[in-house]
């Protein structure tokens, strides 16, 4: 699902892809469904290949967002209630144990926080991978 979830850098919000040319990507705002041609020249990334840093290995954003709304029933966070580097501290440790305090910032944590609100505010709470949910029951007989 994350995968056709865009960040386009120098714009607020997050963005659905819609269709795709040949320079270009036609793309609609998750906040208020507006439609625009993204050109090849701007940075667009999607949520799907974005990993966090952890003390072992990175761990999809995916993940990230699935153990936030295990945490607060697929509830937006109160933006208010973390404003300081202390309380992004605490929630990440609350969500995901083993992330890299050196490498993921204070501002990554923030726009976790924003991306998490804006995806729950546009209905989608589901986030595990089609690829997740395939090798889930694989790993079960294997066992």
């Amino acid at each position: 699902m994350l995968k056709k979830i865009l960040s386009i850098s120098g714009r607020s919000g997050l963005y659905k892809l819609v269709s795709y040319g040949k320079n270009m990507l036609l793309v609609e705002g998750l906040s208020d469904h507006k439609r625009f041609p993204v050109h090849t020249r701007d940075r667009v990334m999607s949520l799907g290949d974005i990993s966090i840093f952890t003390n072992a290995d990175d761990v999809p954003l995916s993940q990230v967002f699935d153990n936030i709304s295990k945490k607060f029933d697929n509830q937006a966070l109160d933006v208010k209630a973390y404003s300081t580097p202390q309380q992004y501290h605490e929630l990440m440790d609350a969500v995901l144990a083993d992330w890299d305090q050196e490498r993921v910032h204070n501002s990554d944590i923030k726009k976790i926080i924003s991306w998490y609100n804006i995806l729950v505010g546009a209905g989608i709470t589901d986030f595990t991978t089609k690829e997740e949910e395939a090798q889930e029951p694989t790993e079960e007989n294997n066992d």
